[in-house]
């Protein structure tokens, strides 16, 4: 079964471009949602994260407390890889079982009007897959969504409630290789204009 990765900037629009996907009954992996359950539910993940660090990241109720994490690891670029090299196996993991399961539930089946004229296959959103060879050695494709930096920006604002200078830092440390990217959805107008850009690309895509 074939894997398409979905990846953009702060504000692109990537998320809705996968909401749009999963509700033609495509299966999506949403790799951030993902590491955010595993911190819940995994607490053999936070036992080497506290043994990495040396410090408790767990709250008073035992499960993590994301603020500070946080602010152990964005500071130093250092104790964000090795906060990677424990969490993301654990992503990968979690990926590669879900995407057995979904191989089983699609088994034997063929092309299809959800799947844009396709045989099944599965997509992986990711704002980080094209700087990680390790999840993009698993997708067969990968679809950059883009939009004009002065979109982008009102979106991620309106969205999170943060200022400008906020959303532009947090984008300026945001990089894609565009060598790497197999097709561009551009999301700079309607719902109805996305979707359509969608079915355009998507039927386009050689999988």
């Amino acid at each position: 079964m074939k894997c398409v990765a979905v990846t953009g900037g702060i504000g692109s629009g990537k998320t809705e471009v996968c909401r749009m996907l999963s509700r033609r009954g495509i299966p999506v992996y949403d790799s951030d949602h993902a590491a955010k359950r595993l911190y819940d539910a995994d607490d053999t993940l936070l036992d080497s994260i506290e043994e990495a660090f040396g410090i408790g990241i767990r709250n008073a109720g035992g499960s993590l407390d994301k603020e500070k994490l946080a602010s152990l690891v964005f500071s130093s670029p250092e104790k964000l890889t090795v906060l990677e090299g424990i969490v993301h196996p654990a992503v990968m993991k979690d990926f590669q079982r879900w995407r057995a399961m979904q191989l089983s539930r699609f088994e034997g089946e063929g092309p299809s009007a959800a799947f844009f004229g396709k045989e099944p296959f599965s997509v992986i959103e990711s704002a980080i897959i094209l700087e990680k060879p390790m999840f993009l050695s698993v997708v067969d494709k990968v679809v950059l969504v883009d939009a004009p930096l002065n979109i982008r920006l009102s979106r991620a604002c309106s969205r999170d409630g943060a200022s400008a200078d906020k959303v532009i830092a947090r984008m300026a440390v945001q990089r894609f290789d565009i060598s790497r990217v197999d097709a561009i959805l551009r999301n700079d107008g309607s719902l109805e204009d996305l979707e359509s850009e969608v079915t355009a690309v998507f039927g386009a895509l050689r999988l």
